[in-house]
């Protein structure tokens, strides 16, 4: 596409011609290929307009920067343009390049401080069951019926627009239906979602999260109310006043499910046993008893949101409940690793307050004896959160393995003396920062009958301390305890 075609629609101002080819936004000057609109954007520890030399070299066609000051200052064999928000115009225009792909798809987008990849996976599997082609994207990568991809990504929420683009014209190229993603409060600030057509938009609950990244409590309120302006319809938790507060802001048509009243899609708990709840679920015209694989009032939020999202795209009623007592929890939540010893181990990616409560709550129920808790919390982020989890162990574990999570640059042992401000006086804990370690010591403490619980990472494949990212895998390490220390062969 010329640059004349990509802009003219876009408020710019351009020194040099217009009539250079395009055929990709980027901006990581690394990966920048011949042809390509570099884009000098500032990021968390750098300023884009530090690499314009090196993209002009790797063969950019052109420069887009934000700092009107960079058109006098800027001398360059290609066009530079200036734009008032370089993150809206890389949003515009990796989806103008090709073609706006989103428009030939139904894509519904999940947000939520807690559950967005639950949930995202859940309404992926009730479209399957119901024989449609679909791909989920967001924190566990991209699924493609169900089938998790090789694509090398941004390990990112939500996808920079360059790439989700180009996720979303692959879709279109392999007759995928439907696309459910995950909506980060950071990518719907940073306006990834912008330009990506988003036929609902589901909201499932909002609590104190990533408040360093942007600053207040009620900007992270406002990110996530972006959601409601680029849906076409909305789906609500009616039993979250952050969600109701959204439908009372919004004129879009509006779907409400929970356990309370005022609600289109209501659920009532009637038994839980392991492993299962049997519930009913009723809209203003039908009702239905339904036994989910799930426990927990969270997971069958969760469960309640899919059905009554897939509900909204037009499915029946009875229909969707019937496919959705056969669906199974993503990778890294509540995920249960057999073994013959007796024990009962699960991985979570639980990683706020939140979470961890609704994750322990289940498990303190189901708990035949002591219930074993290693965790700690990623460096680098909400330091006001670490207390708050402690006292979240602290309530429901009998004993506490404070490791390391993802400490990035920060001291571990700085984030677990923040977290173990948060336990009862007479906490039973141990620290031990080798994460493998506290796995190893954790399964070696447990007798028969225990449930250890390794709460933090979940699906995650790497670790990264002091700036270092190493392969690491929370099953893969269990697994390998199980073979060498506890002689369990699978």
């Amino acid at each position: 596409m010329q640059l004349a075609e990509l802009i003219k629609d876009w408020p710019c101002t351009v020194k040099g011609s217009v009539r250079v080819d395009v055929k990709r936004v980027e901006d990581d000057a690394r990966e920048v290929q011949p042809g390509d609109l570099f884009v000098a954007r500032k990021g968390r520890h750098n300023n884009g307009a530090e690499f314009i030399h090196q993209a002009l070299a790797r063969g950019a066609s052109g420069i887009v920067v934000e700092d009107e000051l960079k058109l006098d200052q800027l001398i360059a064999p290609v066009p530079i343009i200036w734009v008032p928000n370089v993150l809206k115009f890389i949003s515009f225009a990796s989806a103008k390049l090709l073609h706006f792909p989103s428009e030939a798809l139904q894509v519904v987008a999940v947000t939520g401080t807690n559950g967005k990849t639950t949930v995202t996976h859940f309404i992926g599997q009730i479209l399957q069951k119901l024989h449609k082609k679909t791909m989920v994207i967001g924190t566990n990568g991209v699924y493609l019926q169900g089938e998790r991809t090789t694509h090398q990504l941004e390990s990112l929420t939500t996808l920079q627009p360059k790439q989700l683009h180009r996720l979303l014209q692959e879709a279109v190229y392999q007759d995928v239906e439907y696309v459910i993603l995950e909506a980060s409060s950071m990518g719907l600030a940073t306006h990834r979602l912008d330009h990506c057509h988003i036929t609902t938009g589901v909201y499932l609950n909002l609590s104190e999260d990533h408040i360093e990244d942007h600053k207040s409590f009620e900007n992270y309120k406002l990110a996530k109310q972006q959601l409601a302006k680029l849906s076409d319809q909305l789906v609500l938790n009616g039993d979250d006043a952050f969600c109701r507060s959204i439908g009372v802001l919004s004129k879009k048509k509006k779907h409400y499910f929970g356990c309370g009243n005022r609600v289109d899609v209501q659920l009532q708990l009637i038994t839980e046993e392991e492993g299962f709840s049997t519930c009913c679920i009723q809209t203003e015209q039908q009702e239905k008893v339904v036994t989910f694989p799930v426990m927990g009032d969270y997971q069958r939020s969760n469960m309640l949101a899919a059905i009554t999202t897939v509900c909204t795209l037009g499915f029946p009623f009875a229909d969707v409940c019937n496919v959705a007592q056969h669906i199974t929890l993503p990778e890294g939540r509540m995920q249960r690793i057999k073994n013959d010893i007796g024990l009962t181990i699960l991985i979570d990616y639980a990683h706020t307050a939140e979470a961890l409560r609704a994750v322990l709550q289940v498990v303190r129920k189901q708990a035949k004896n002591k219930v074993i808790v290693v965790f700690s919390c990623g460096g680098e982020r909400d330091q006001q959160k670490r207390a708050k989890m402690g006292m979240v162990a602290s309530t429901f574990a009998d004993f506490i393995y404070l490791t390391t999570d993802n400490p990035r640059g920060e001291s571990p042992v700085k984030i677990n003396e923040q977290i173990q401000e948060g336990f009862s006086a007479n906490q039973a804990f141990d620290v031990e920062l080798d994460r493998k370690n506290a796995i190893r010591k954790a399964l070696e403490l447990a007798k028969a009958g225990d449930t250890v619980v390794i709460i933090g990472k979940g699906h995650e494949r790497t670790q990264t301390i002091s700036g270092r990212t190493l392969p690491f895998s929370d099953y893969d390490c269990v697994q390998n305890v199980l073979r060498t220390s506890l002689n369990y062969e699978k």
